[in-house]
């Protein structure tokens, strides 16, 4: 997917409040705010003084017209925006790039289920079977490999739970990790920073939830799915 919006780069000096961050542009004197879309820790993703991407929202009257795109971690870009993801996999699924979510015949978004929750992306056959695909963006790494989370998660736990219960009810669930950078080639549960997730996690599996865990390209101004990475749990 291409950025259908304008971006400007600039030297992240801090991400600050979750939901802030400052960042130094060229030729100005004063560090301009954007809004930092993602609720996570962005642990070892938000190196003060990295080159970062800002996404001008073109909105005038928007409190914070910029937002926090991407950031450059080790030379790698690093996609930091949590919707972006919801966006892709659906696009990556409809073009048939993802082999075990082929053969659907329509696909809907942010669709109503369990318990006052929402689905990323319900697939559907004209048979009436159905695959709920839950999407989280995934951030760190550590060496090669990717891990999630970064922070506990109670309602990432939650949506395990939610798809544990469309298995019982006969339907596919799929858990796939959107992972934001392109430098790993595999994935795990991050046991350290949230056991109860990893053992929710492993749990979901053995109740038949598949997991899907793929790397991304990123770049200033685009985000495309790479390479589907091997799950370690």
């Amino acid at each position: 997917m291409q950025i259908d919006k304008p971006t400007l780069e600039g030297r992240l000096l801090r991400r600050y409040k979750r939901f802030l961050a400052d960042v130094e542009l060229d030729g100005q004197d004063e560090p301009l705010t954007a809004h930092c879309p993602n609720t996570g820790s962005l642990l070892g993703c938000v190196p003060a003084g990295a080159p970062c991407v800002l996404r001008d929202s073109q909105d005038p009257k928007r409190k914070l017209r910029y937002t926090l795109q991407t950031v450059e971690v080790d030379g790698t870009w690093v996609n930091v925006d949590t919707g972006l993801p919801n966006k892709l996999v659906p696009e990556a699924v409809e073009a048939g790039l993802v082999p075990a979510l082929r053969g659907y015949d329509s696909i809907r978004t942010e669709v109503k289920y369990g318990k006052n929750s929402r689905i990323d992306v319900l697939l559907e056959k004209e048979d009436g079977a159905r695959c709920y695909v839950e999407v989280k963006n995934t951030t760190l790494a550590r060496g090669k490999r990717a891990l999630f989370p970064d922070a506990v998660t109670e309602r990432g736990r939650k949506h395990l739970v939610e798809l544990m219960d469309m298995v019982s009810e006969g339907h596919r669930a799929v858990m796939f990790f959107c992972v934001s950078r392109a430098d790993v080639t595999s994935f795990s549960p991050a046991d350290d920073i949230d056991p109860a997730y990893g053992t929710t996690l492993r749990e979901a599996v053995e109740a038949g939830v598949e997991l899907q865990a793929w790397s991304t390209q990123v770049t200033p101004t685009s985000f495309e799915l790479g390479k589907r990475l091997r799950v370690v749990l």
